[in-house]
């Protein structure tokens, strides 16, 4: 074998042994991270739920408590698979979080959680995810503005029908001027949260209850 062979070859070999040793040192890294990663992450799971349920007392984990929607409900949420977290308190339910998707956004889905009570009122919305335009449609965001605030008590009765809709169009809700496209796709994810609570409150809350 020639000299640059065998150079050739040292450093292949080299190079082969800094990738077993690079990837040896990243596998036990995940190995002694794992739990904690996960647990972070369960953590701030909790912290979301916990900001779409403002006043509610629960003593159980809604994360490992969670029921898969049925198919049609997860699509009428627009999302492929949706999940409702429980709130319970001594083994009742006293509100869910919804998951759901306006797939409709100004720069594509929008990604929420809608607390409702019991009695069918929205409890807090928290949008968890999008891609609206910085400083101009990221006001839906409840850290950049109060504007979710106003969904805070809504029901599917009040307002009534006809108001569910931004005020530009006749309805009862507010919007930044200049950016209408995304509040309009909040508003109508909030109502199919709202409809899907109604339609599956014995699911939900193992009773018919008040709506």
């Amino acid at each position: 074998m020639s000299s640059a062979a065998r150079s050739s070859l040292r450093g292949a070999l080299t190079l082969l042994v800094f990738a077993l040793i690079c990837t040896a040192l990243m596998s036990v890294t995940w190995l002694l991270t794992r739990a904690r990663v996960a647990d972070n992450e369960q953590a701030a799971r909790l912290a979301l739920l916990g900001e779409a349920l403002p006043g509610i007392h629960y003593d159980n984990d809604p994360v490992a408590d969670a029921i898969t929607l049925p198919a049609d409900a997860a699509a009428q949420l627009g999302q492929a698979t949706a999940q409702a977290y429980p709130a319970q308190r001594l083994g009742v339910t006293q509100a869910v979080v919804i998951e759901a998707t306006a797939p409709d956004g100004y720069a594509g889905a929008i990604r929420l959680l809608v607390g409702v009570g019991r009695d069918g009122r929205v409890l807090a919305l928290r949008v968890i995810g999008h891609k609206e335009t910085p400083g101009l449609g990221d006001y839906i965001e409840a850290t950049k503005s109060a504007w979710s605030a106003q969904f805070t008590g809504a029901s599917l009765q009040s307002p009534p029908e006809s108001q569910w809709a931004l005020t530009k169009d006749g309805g009862r809700f507010d919007y930044m001027a200049g950016a209408t496209i995304t509040p309009r796709a909040v508003v109508r994810a909030v109502k199919a949260a709202l409809a899907v609570v109604a339609a599956r409150r014995v699911m939900l809350f193992g009773e018919e209850g008040e709506r």
